[in-house]
């Protein structure tokens, strides 16, 4: 069946197929115009999604490997391959590294790259060391870098990325989110994301310890899992708020909506790691200002992009706890203020990060890749 002309064959290339916590990467499945093949398992993917592995999948493509002998690897080859097999008119790359070691293939190919930039791979300072010529030859022949917060965005041109070629696209919420209804009743205020030491859980669960002594029936619930979740559990225990605290581990949409209608506030208390990881924009933020949660969070990264202090939530700067905690006291002391701040971060979103936008954004800058 021949496909319409406006559409364009792309391959998104991503490490994992559906890590719960990389939505944003499942949202791109979704980009209008284009006809889309889903290359994932590792930086270098090896498997394409409905066909197997690229290996296998190639083994039909005897004479075109043989063109690339000498110049690509087997599994670059194989890559090669199923991108001719394929049709594969434009690349969009998820994270840094993963355009790093699939670039020679585009090259070879003459095909248009896109790059995804999302978080730690502009700012692990390992990732940076380890990537720095090949971000370098990523920024001279990619036609677009997308950076998902203002932070990154100056962080890439730092890295030596012609500002010229950077769009600013942060990903937008699902929308179901919008059709959250809020009641602010309960006094709980609700966490989701991945234990990990640039999120910070920890620097939650003491916070919310410090108001419950004039709060003693609020609730805090971080949702996820990581590294840090039996460690945050043994703090809660330490702590002695086992009956105020729940850790329910990871959740699903649906579950996680559920969550947010019964929450007066959303709470992530996002660091710069020692390793130098950071945010990108966090969609957890996003999705619960679409849901008209007032947000209670630090001045980091992305965050600052989408959460205006006292108009669509509260912030404070990393670490501080007790600035922390006197933010989420003067949210559980005032249902009136959780609604205003919460609606008008619904409305801040629903102008400024919609999905549809971002979605739009990309489309544009994969369109001109390659008419250009």
């Amino acid at each position: 069946m021949e496909l319409p002309k406006s559409k364009i064959r792309l391959a998104i290339l991503s490490p994992s197929r559906d890590a719960y916590s990389e939505t944003f990467i499942q949202a791109h499945r979704e980009i209008p115009g284009m006809d889309i093949r889903f290359y994932y398992q590792g930086f270098l993917p090896s498997r394409l999604e409905g066909k197997g592995d690229l290996i296998n999948h190639s083994l039909a493509s005897k004479v075109q490997r043989k063109l690339y002998k000498g110049v690509l690897s087997v599994s670059e080859q194989a890559l090669a391959s199923s991108f001719k097999k394929e049709g594969i008119q434009c690349v969009l790359a998820e994270y840094g590294p993963t355009a790093v070691v699939t670039l020679s293939v585009c090259e070879t190919l003459k095909i248009p790259l896109v790059v995804h930039f999302l978080g730690y791979d502009a700012s692990v300072y390992e990732v940076l060391e380890k990537n720095k010529q090949g971000y370098l030859r990523v920024f001279e022949y990619a036609s677009s870098i997308i950076a998902v917060s203002h932070t990154m965005k100056r962080k890439l041109i730092e890295l030596g990325c012609p500002q010229e070629k950077i769009l600013y696209a942060p990903c937008g919420p699902n929308p179901s989110f919008f059709h959250n209804r809020p009641t602010y009743e309960n006094k709980t205020l609700i966490g989701v994301g991945r234990f990990v030491d640039k999120k910070a859980p920890y620097y939650n669960i003491l916070a919310f310890s410090k108001v419950l002594h004039k709060h003693p029936d609020a609730k805090l619930i971080i949702a996820g899992e990581g590294e840090l979740f039996n460690t945050c559990k043994n703090l809660v225990g330490y702590l002695g708020v086992g009956n105020n605290v729940c850790l329910p581990g990871a959740v699903t949409p649906v579950e996680m909506q559920n969550y947010f209608a019964d929450a007066r506030a959303f709470v992530q208390h996002s660091i710069t790691a020692l390793n130098g990881d950071m945010e990108g924009t966090p969609v957890a933020v996003l999705e619960a200002s679409a849901a008209g949660l007032p947000v209670v969070a630090t001045r980091h990264a992305g965050i600052v992009d989408v959460v205006i202090h006292n108009e669509t939530g509260l912030l404070c700067e990393e670490h501080d706890v007790a600035a922390m905690a006197e933010n989420m006291g003067k949210i559980l002391s005032n249902v009136e203020l959780a609604r205003e701040l919460g609606m008008a971060g619904r409305h801040y979103v629903q102008e400024n990060f919609s999905l549809d936008h971002h979605l739009s954004k990309l489309a544009m800058a994969l369109q001109n890749a390659v008419n250009n």
